[in-house]
């Protein structure tokens, strides 16, 4: 009776704890906001594209650089490899359904001694050839509930495999966008300090002619130098993010180097971009869909544990040949069976089985509030990315008019100037602001892109790709 209450006790907490698990899911859901807190002309509420958003930006050299590093980048191959591990194991669990058949055949020849007992000396041999058998019957849902923990678990690993790409593709994407910012600043400071050499001349003509001082001079120089010395860091920065999409490609810096040194604009693109609702990162994002996977894996391997307390119910047999004979093995007198079912109930362990459970319970409780806290940090990474993207148009708006402002300011200053109509100071500054004002530009149009990048993976976009056959 004792024994009966211990079950009923725990199949009650189980079907309890799994109840509030789905209750959470269900209260998580209705939790979810129905909308962005951004509402802009260039968010749309659609559902982003499914994949290759990266296509929109125009580049082609972008678009080859992503489909050599979806084919080689180490990453990638990895979480196709753990894929291939999840499936063998599941095909483990599943064989559990199966019988297990073993062959055995021998044969054996004896001869006694005659001088050791009163038994006289004699031969004998004995040849044997049978075919075993076991098969667990899976009353109460062990095996069940393994193979379908194993099934999730190979889901998940599927999921991780498109978390992976869609981090790939976004990591690909800004170090690319990162290489080209670079490459336009550099460009920026090289026509400065072009720009920066003329003034020098023209102060030093000045100075040569009595109407500027040596002072102009040396200030023109020290602006001259200060913008050719940030030269070599932003060199720096273009090795290395050269470096970073070798990497990502699976190959060596060397190989790419040709490719990647072609300088190229960044793309202009200031287009509405699909979002969707917060609840369709439930769909689309696969971290969130891996972590879902594992959530069920848990539950099920809570399941095992329960199925535990119960009786194995195995049939056994096994059919066979044996004789002294080897020509009358064949005969069907020679024929041997045994057909044997068998229940193992283990009524006593300890605490080892229900300590079992506890830890399923726990393991899968901890699955689910990681679960909540990937859908909650999701939706943060949306909004954020949606407020960075938009604000970085805002800014880059504001920055092509100082630009241009501050390129007919330089000009003004530098016409007086020559005229001796104004001080050297106002060329001085003015054209310390240009180049700033330019360096701003750029960067702010790889942020700008970079943003953009950052929402598309945060929206889980996109991925899709068949892996049945992995």
């Amino acid at each position: 009776m004792h024994i009966r209450s211990l079950y009923l006790t725990m199949l009650w907490l189980t079907l309890s704890f799994t109840l509030f698990a789905q209750k959470e899911n269900k209260y998580l859901e209705r939790a979810l906001p129905q909308s962005w807190q951004e509402n802009d002309t260039i968010f749309q509420q659609t559902l982003p594209v499914d994949d290759q958003w990266w296509t929109k930006f125009n580049d082609p050299i972008l678009d080859s650089i992503i489909a050599v590093a979806i084919k080689q980048n180490y990453n990638a191959l990895i979480a196709i490899d753990r894929i291939a591990a999840a499936k063998a194991s599941l095909r483990q669990a599943q064989a559990a359904y199966s019988p297990t058949i073993g062959l055995s055949a021998g044969w054996l020849r004896e001869q006694t001694s005659g001088h050791i007992t009163s038994t006289p000396q004699y031969t004998t041999q004995y040849t044997d050839g049978s075919l075993t058998m076991s098969w667990e019957i899976d009353v109460f849902g062990r095996i069940r509930n393994n193979v379908k923990a194993e099934k999730e678990t190979y889901k998940a690993t599927q999921e991780d495999y498109y978390a992976t790409m869609v981090s790939l593709c976004a990591s690909v994407a800004t170090a690319y966008f990162n290489l080209r910012g670079s490459q336009q600043q550099l460009e920026v400071n090289l026509n400065n300090c072009k720009s920066q050499l003329a003034t020098v001349q023209i102060t030093e003509k000045r100075f040569e002619t009595g109407l500027a001082s040596k002072l102009d001079v040396a200030q023109a120089l020290s602006s001259y130098y200060s913008t050719k010395s940030s030269i070599p860091s932003i060199e720096a920065s273009i090795i290395q993010y050269t470096n970073s999409l070798a990497v990502l490609m699976g190959l060596y810096p060397e190989e790419v180097r040709e490719l990647l040194y072609t300088h190229t604009q960044l793309p202009e693109y200031i287009e509405p971009v699909g979002i969707g609702i917060p609840a369709n990162l439930l769909l689309r994002r696969p971290d969130i869909r891996a972590a879902e996977r594992q959530v069920y894996a848990e539950a099920a391997s809570l399941g095992a544990t329960r199925a535990d307390y119960w009786p194995q119910i195995y049939v056994q047999g096994n059919i066979g040949f044996s004789a002294h004979d080897f020509n009358k093995l064949a005969n069907h007198k020679s024929m041997t069976y045994e057909i044997a079912p068998t229940l193992t109930w283990t009524l006593f362990e300890g605490t080892k089985r229900i300590q079992a459970t506890k830890q399923a319970k726990a393991v899968l409780d901890e699955s689910i509030r990681q679960f909540n806290y990937d859908v909650l940090n999701a939706v943060q990474e949306a909004d954020n990315a949606m407020c960075a993207y938009k604000n970085s148009i805002k800014q880059l708006v504001a920055l092509r008019e100082v630009v241009n402002q501050g390129r007919q300011t330089f000009e003004l200053s530098l016409d007086l100037y020559k005229q001796g109509l104004s001080p050297f100071q106002n060329v001085l500054d003015s054209q310390r602001s240009l180049l700033t004002y330019e360096n701003q530009l750029t960067e702010a149009k790889a942020s700008s892109l970079i943003y953009l990048v950052q929402l598309y993976q945060a929206l889980g976009g996109g991925w899709s790709e068949n892996l049945d056959d992995y």
